[in-house]
């Protein structure tokens, strides 16, 4: 037998008993009482050597349980950490980025916009050149014609110097005029 039949025999001896007259006490027999609680002492060391051994072994499974969910927790936490940390280097990457295109933008929009003030300064400048050599070469041919019918009457007249175009190798200076 064991605990359990033993438990059970012993509330059976209580409940069969015969009740002690004007008291809520009963009699038991007490060869009967006797063998049962010697029948459950001789089964109580193993019963509750298996029930210290089933204790022990709960209590490992409970602390192997909790250290493998400190060991998960932690590794959540690292990988919570390790994904913020890279969003947020991710963020910080695409904004220094995109600052870094907005800065090169409007670095091309303001050199772009310089270039074209120098080309039509310098456009400016030749178109005023270019009025200039005109109106020496309209004077010249002016004077080439006026010659022409004067070097009939006055053959020794050159250009005026000052008013001639100029030559190979001069530049012309738009400033001075010469």
């Amino acid at each position: 037998m064991d605990v359990e039949a033993y438990l059970e025999q012993l509330e059976r001896i209580a409940t069969e008993s015969r009740p002690v007259p004007l008291s809520a006490s009963v009699m038991v027999s007490k060869r009967e009482l006797e063998e049962a609680i010697a029948g459950l002492r001789a089964q109580l060391p193993e019963e509750m050597r298996q029930s210290r051994w089933v204790l022990k072994e709960r209590d490992e499974v409970i602390e192997q349980a909790r250290r493998e969910a400190d060991r998960i927790v932690a590794d959540a936490r690292d990988e919570a950490e390790r994904q913020i940390s890279e969003s947020e280097v991710v963020h910080t990457a695409q904004r220094e980025a995109e600052q870094i295109l907005d800065d090169a933008r409007e670095q091309a929009r303001v050199l772009r916009l310089e270039a074209e003030d120098y080309v039509d300064n310098k456009l400016a400048n030749f178109e005023i050149v270019l009025q200039r050599t005109m109106q020496a070469v309209e004077k010249g041919r002016e004077r080439l014609r006026g010659r022409l019918v004067s070097d009939e009457l006055a053959p020794d007249d050159p250009l005026a110097e000052e008013d001639a175009p100029p030559g190979p190798g001069q530049v012309y200076d738009h400033e001075s005029g010469s």
